[in-house]
């Protein structure tokens, strides 16, 4: 289990996001920039203990209606070579780790290969910021096949007001608006081939 590190990171990630989250093409955000809250999320953790990885929602605070966006990141500590300079989300000093690249998790491996294990039931959602906690509140509907699945990751979260109904495996997790409400929507799902 990961062991969550109460520390400093410089610039910290919603810093980091600000800058990179209006350049993103499904980014719905206007032409200003955005005030983002940290909303949720949880971790998973990598077999290997080499790769932080978070799925963390944020809220964009500026528009009338906030928008709540899902980033799943990849925490590294060299850069990856087989992932395009774009995808890298920016780099931070962390407090206990030294320098860490951040990436997008949708083009990060590890991150992906342990979401699907998540879909297919092999894999715990942690936490977001207590060691090795399970976050119960992170749940998986239906199943995930076996074999390595398309996996659709929901950039921008959209309340539902029940759990999907859907034989291919759904994440559904929650998230705090600005207000003091909490939604819950669906962040990944098992995509048709």
């Amino acid at each position: 289990m990961a062991s969550i590190h109460h520390t400093t990171m410089t610039p910290t990630k919603l810093e980091l996001l600000t800058g990179w989250l209006p350049k993103q093409s499904w980014y719905v955000g206007g032409a200003e920039a955005p005030e983002l809250v940290k909303a949720g999320g949880f971790r998973l953790d990598d077999p290997e203990g080499a790769v932080g990885i978070e799925f963390m929602v944020v809220v964009d605070t500026t528009a009338r209606d906030p928008a709540a966006y899902l980033v799943p990141m990849g925490y590294r500590g060299a850069a990856l070579d087989s992932v395009p300079g774009e995808e890298l989300i920016g780099t931070s000093e962390h407090g206990v780790l030294g320098t860490r690249w951040i990436y997008d998790g949708v083009h990060d491996p590890v991150v992906m290969a342990q979401l699907r294990a998540l879909l297919r039931g092999m894999a715990v959602p942690q936490h977001q910021s207590r060691s090795d906690t399970p976050d119960t509140s992170v749940t998986v509907h239906g199943t995930g096949p076996d074999d390595a699945p398309h996996v659709q990751v929901n950039r921008v979260l959209r309340p539902v007001a029940a759990a999907p109904r859907r034989s291919s495996a759904s994440l559904v997790a929650g998230w705090t608006w600005p207000d003091g409400t909490t939604a819950r929507g669906v962040f990944a799902a098992v995509a048709p081939r």
